[in-house]
This record gives structure tokens, sequence and C-alpha cells, in this order.
């Protein structure tokens, strides 16, 4: 009988804290995915950004002014189409963050529903035992 209640507390200590262990290994794998995202989108700048100082650092006359000036306008064009295309990528992992999130505590509320139906099917049972032998007892 003790090694049934042990094994009853350890199951219901699981399913307690399993939605939460659930939640913590989301917000994690989604800060991962951020951070590396976020990286990814550090290095290309700064590269654009390198490539920028060593091509006016090579400037030797008007023409090579001239030609900086186009390739710097070109430049900016990429960075804004690269600027959209990580935000777009952002707002992406956002989105299937909260998809996840909402589908999680979806799962946790029915699973919640599921253990108070089954407690409360437990103790009307169990009332209805006691309810009965007290019944019995008044008789004799």
């Amino acid at each position: 009988m003790q090694d049934k209640m042990t094994e009853n507390f350890n199951e219901q200590t699981r399913q307690f804290f399993e939605p939460m262990r659930k939640l913590n290994a989301l917000m994690l794998n989604n800060m991962e995915k951020m951070t590396q995202q976020q990286l990814e989108a550090m290095k290309r700048y700064s590269q654009m950004g390198t490539e920028r100082m060593r091509s006016a650092t090579e400037i030797e006359d008007a023409e090579g002014m001239r030609d900086f000036g186009t390739q710097q306008a070109q430049m900016m064009q990429e960075l804004s189409q690269q600027m959209l295309e990580d935000a777009r990528a952002m707002s992406e992992m956002s989105l299937e963050f909260k998809n996840q999130l909402e589908q999680l505590f979806s799962e946790a509320g029915q699973q919640m529903n599921q253990q108070a139906e089954k407690t409360a099917s437990s103790s009307k049972s169990s009332s209805s035992k006691s309810t009965s032998q007290s019944s019995r007892s008044n008789k004799s």
C-alpha cells in the first residue's frame, strides 16, 4: 500500500511538472534559434561594412571615387533587402513560437481538465462508498 501511494505521488508530481518542463524546453529552443539568427545577421552586416571600408581604402582617383559611390548605393540596396529578409525570418520564428505556446497551453489545459474529472470521479466513488458504509453501520 505504501508503494502504491508513493507511486501515485510520483506520477502526480511528474504530471504537475511536465507542462513546466515542456515550456522551459520550448523557450530555450526559441532563444537558441533567435540568438543564432541574430549572430548570423550581425556577421553578415559586419562583413559588408568591412568590405566597404576595404573598398574605400583602394580609392586612388576620381574614377575610383565614382565607382565606389555606385557600389555604395548598390550595397545599401543589398543591405536593406537583407534587413527585410532578417526581419521576416525573425517574425516567422516569433509566429512559430506563439503557435507552439498556444498548443502547449491548450494541451496543458486539457490535461488539467482530465485530471480534475478523474479526481472528481474518484472523490464521488469514495464518498458514495463511505455513505453506504455509514448507512450500514447505522442499521446495526
